[in-house]
């Protein structure tokens, strides 16, 4: 089933309080494993990553509302791609659906992604998408992930 009225536009900076809302649950970024930043640090990254044009950041927007905001950028010579949704809207698709819709944006591939191996809605949702698990790490921040590869298109 597809979750009907999910959406991807440009980032505006009204989106960027609502982010910082998202990061800051203390749930949401255990669960994703991320050590959340100060609203100076937050504010910086996002300007780094709004100003960069290999970047493509979106709203996720379900119903005139937004609930996440999903990412494509540039390391190491390579597509990868996150996303963060509020915890309030968890488990609706609304990941999988804005993920599809991304990669409909992306003509890279492949395209790769990771989930912290904890994050199993995560990685569903990347599974979902076409992603295939091809190995593991260690992040420098000590968190232990699960790689993920996309090599086909939509």
């Amino acid at each position: 089933m597809t979750p009907s009225g999910v959406r991807l536009r440009a980032i505006e900076d009204d989106d960027l309080p609502i982010f910082l809302a998202h990061q800051d649950d203390p749930l949401a970024a255990a669960m994703a494993a991320f050590q959340t930043r100060d609203p100076e640090a937050f504010f910086d990254h996002w300007a780094k990553i709004l100003a960069d044009p290999t970047v493509i950041a979106r709203a996720i927007v379900v119903d005139g509302t937004v609930v996440g905001d999903i990412v494509g950028w540039i390391e190491e010579d390579r597509r990868e791609v996150g996303y963060w949704i509020g915890r309030e809207s968890w488990g609706r698709g609304f990941a999988t659906e804005a993920l599809r819709l991304l990669l409909g944006e992306v003509p890279d591939r492949p395209v790769f992604a990771r989930a912290a191996v904890h994050n199993a809605g995560s990685r569903r949702v990347l599974e979902k998408c076409g992603f295939v698990k091809f190995g593991e790490t260690h992040a420098p921040d000590g968190v232990h992930e699960l790689l993920f590869r996309l090599d086909r298109s939509g």
